[in-house]
């Protein structure tokens, strides 16, 4: 009997054993599609550019002096003004000039007088001399009286001018259109001429750009540079909207120190934006790349073999696509090789995609195009 149920039970076992063989394996996991978002390539013109670190100058600076020495007796502008070429600015005490004016008219006057008088003398011996009935002495001594009676004149008349200007320049004005600093003398004062600063006048429109760029850079700079006037971006580090120039100056060495070339941009500045002595962002626009390729900028991924992207084809499969990049051009960057206009490109969820398989695309949208002077 024992022996009997050992038998059943072996059989129940192996029952269950061949039932269990017989069932199908489970299906394997399949991964579902990563939600993605895609851009559409775009195909435009952009430029070309180098961007630098450059500072503001102004255009011209003087310094204002006296021409005479005195007392300043009037002030007539408020510190920061803008001015214009021939702004009265500072006045100097006129009454020790207009006196020394005075007395050189004064001798002028006796100097035409004393003139005449030679004259009229010379005139009567004139006559005289060839019929004899005067000395050739007296003759030379007269005509010698009235050739010095006309250097006097001449000279008085220098020292008239001389007063003149003197007492003009009592009057200081200024030399150009520009912005006064704070002025460094007060009424009272006595100044000293070509010696006392009175003022500094800068000329802020247009202003300059100064900037370097590396001597390799530098012969690409030439090359264009020969065959258009290049346009300058200037913009504070702040500030989304540039100020447009144009390049205006490259200099006649390389700085063997650095080994850079200094450049000059002249920028229109009538809104007194920009102020001389600030740093900003110079962007050299060296020439057009025509029906260039763009993605979003942060489509591209990194890898040891180079950048690549993800683009997604008509299956909603993705390829593992390796490009090469350009110029960053604001929100967007060129595609030198690997992609061309219209493919579709994952922007974001890249980490979750495998070459090859499906995606769920959240949202597709095409490239927007760089703004202008965008960096």
């Amino acid at each position: 009997m024992l022996r009997r149920n050992k038998t059943f039970q072996m059989a129940c076992i192996l029952s269950l054993l061949l039932t269990a063989c017989a069932k199908k394996d489970p299906p394997p996991f399949e991964r579902p599609p990563s939600p993605v978002t895609v851009a559409a390539a775009v195909s435009q013109d952009v430029p070309l550019y180098l961007d630098e670190v450059g500072h503001t100058v102004a255009r011209e600076v003087v310094s204002v002096q006296p021409e005479v020495s005195g007392k300043i007796t009037e002030i007539h502008f408020m510190d920061g003004a803008d001015l214009k070429k021939g702004d009265l600015l500072f006045t100097i005490d006129p009454r020790p000039f207009e006196a020394q004016l005075n007395a050189a008219q004064a001798n002028l006057a006796q100097s035409k007088a004393a003139l005449d008088f030679a004259k009229i003398q010379f005139g009567r011996v004139q006559d005289l001399v060839e019929s004899k009935a005067i000395a050739r002495q007296d003759y030379d001594t007269r005509k010698n009286a009235a050739d010095v009676g006309e250097a006097q004149v001449k000279q008085n008349e220098a020292a008239v001018e001389s007063a003149r200007l003197n007492l003009e320049y009592t009057s200081i004005r200024s030399p150009i259109d520009g912005r006064a600093g704070h002025r460094l003398v007060d009424n009272g004062n006595v100044v000293t001429a070509n010696m006392t600063t009175l003022l500094t006048i800068e000329r802020m429109d247009p202003i300059y750009a100064d900037f370097t760029v590396t001597e390799s850079d530098f012969s690409e700079v030439q090359r264009n540079e020969a065959k258009r006037t290049l346009r300058v971006e200037v913009r504070l580090p702040d500030d989304q909207k540039p100020e447009i120039g144009q390049l205006t100056f490259l200099d006649n060495s390389v700085q063997g120190s650095s080994g850079t070339v200094m450049l000059r941009a002249t920028v229109p500045n009538p809104a007194r934006h920009l102020w001389p002595g600030q740093f900003v962002n110079v962007r050299l626009v060296l020439a057009t790349l025509p029906k260039a390729v763009l993605v979003p900028a942060a489509a591209p991924q990194d890898s040891a073999k180079g950048s690549f992207v993800y683009v997604i084809k008509e299956d909603s499969t993705a390829e593992l696509r390796p490009v090469k990049l350009g110029q960053r051009q604001g929100e967007l960057v060129v595609v030198e090789q690997g992609l061309q206009p219209g493919e579709r490109v994952v922007m974001n969820g890249q980490l979750g995609v495998m070459p090859g398989a499906k995606v769920r695309v959240v949202t597709d949208t095409p490239a927007a195009a760089p703004a202008a002077g965008q960096s």
